[in-house]
């Protein structure tokens, strides 16, 4: 591993205006963290990636590479660009375990943080560091949101969320599981308890719904709530997967991990939606593709469907007649929405047209004191736009909580 990350470090040009940088969401100063890398100084890599992204370690991981910063390169135009994620990740991953976070003088002011996932990791962080005395509220046992829950073990090992957890707890976080704010607690508990700012990034774990007759059977699941522990799913030999995104890919491999023989993906257009190396990783597990399927109905013996035709700029000529493809589970991956707990047993807290939560561009919500980002805010996004939103929200909050006594 050490001999490859130090040949693609090598291989950087240091290109005077980095294309690399420019197609990363959050900006990563990868020159100059290759520079520090191969002059032995990762001691310094490895504090910038942090103060830069609090979460480079996952998005190293996690990240869509080859349309940001690797698909950047100017490298890629002739060949392959450098492997900018893996130097990341060597760097960032030996560095995590050796940070020593510095807390400002204390402010004698609480901050609530609602959710553990990106966005609220990254508050509690840098809200933190700025002395304030922040307690993470979690609906489940586990810090790490869609980390923990919506992605797999072999794209993300748990084990990094648990070294984050124990950063945490180290810079004076109080982390508080099993609460959902919404239910016995509720926003209004919280600023009477004395909470001056609080932070909602509870994410988006409602699943949408496909519309069709047939998602109540017992064989038919949604994407976002296998994911959480795929384990207690008895899903057959032969599963369909209708969605092509990302989440859709984390499924039908899984699937293939815990012992379904055969996975099918229906994609309603010519081509998948998730990223080029996850479709090429699914394929490469033994995922099968299958392209212009329009689900009509779920049964006991499988999918319902209607096969459509395209002309060259991908409009449908044709639809076939309609077909069963048999199956002996069904999982929908269609993307997802926000929950209502938090909205329903709170005032003055505005949601958009699609149940998002409202924010101006710094994450004030409609209620004086609370603020918002992450996926809750945005929809289903990527983890570091999360990461990069966050940090201007938290910039806010600061700025905010100046003026409260």
């Amino acid at each position: 591993m050490a001999i490859h990350v130090v040949n693609e470090a090598r291989r950087c040009l240091n290109c005077k205006v980095p294309q690399c940088r420019k197609g990363c969401p959050i900006n990563t100063p990868i020159p100059q963290m290759i520079e520090l890398f191969l002059n032995q100084q990762m001691e310094q890599a490895g504090d910038m990636l942090f103060h830069n992204n609090p979460l480079s370690v996952v998005c190293s991981l996690v990240c869509d590479h080859e349309k940001q910063c690797e698909g950047h390169c100017i490298l890629g135009k002739k060949g392959a660009p450098v492997h900018i994620s893996s130097i990341e990740n060597y760097i960032s991953d030996a560095y995590l375990d050796r940070l020593d976070l510095a807390r400002e003088a204390a402010k004698g002011k609480r901050v609530a943080i609602i959710g553990s996932g990106p966005a609220g990791i990254t508050i509690s962080v840098l809200l933190a560091q700025k002395g304030y005395d922040v307690t993470l509220f979690e609906s489940r046992d586990k810090i790490g949101g869609v980390l923990r829950y919506g992605i797999p073990e072999f794209r993300l090992p748990k084990s990094i969320l648990d070294r984050y957890k124990d950063q945490l707890v180290k810079l004076g976080i109080k982390i508080r599981p099993n609460t959902s704010i919404g239910g016995a607690l509720t926003v209004d508990d919280l600023q009477r308890d004395g909470y001056k700012a609080i932070f909602i990034g509870t994410g988006v774990w409602r699943p949408k719904k496909l519309g069709i007759k047939g998602e109540s059977l017992g064989h038919v699941h949604f994407a976002i709530d296998y994911l959480v522990n795929p384990d207690i799913y008895d899903m057959g030999d032969r599963l369909v997967v209708i969605g092509a995104g990302n989440s859709a890919m984390d499924v039908a491999r899984t699937a293939l991990r815990k012992g379904v023989k055969h996975v099918s993906v229906f994609c309603r257009s010519q081509r998948s939606s998730a990223s080029n190396r996850e479709v090429d990783y699914a394929i490469a597990d033994g995922v099968e593709f299958l392209y212009g399927m329009r689900p009509l109905e779920i049964t006991d013996e499988g999918v319902l469907y209607q096969k459509a035709a395209f002309d060259e700029e991908g409009n449908v000529t044709a639809l076939s007649e309609p077909e069963l493809f048999p199956a002996s589970s069904v999982v929908i991956s269609i993307s997802q929405g926000p929950k209502n707990k938090i909205v329903s047993t709170t005032q003055g807290l505005e949601t958009t047209s699609h149940g998002l939560l409202a924010t101006d561009e710094h994450g004030n919500t409609t209620r004086p004191g609370v603020f918002a980002s992450g996926d809750v805010v945005l929809g289903a996004r990527t983890v570091v736009e999360a990461v990069h939103y966050s940090k201007e929200v938290a910039n806010a909050m600061d700025e905010y909580l100046k003026t409260v006594e």
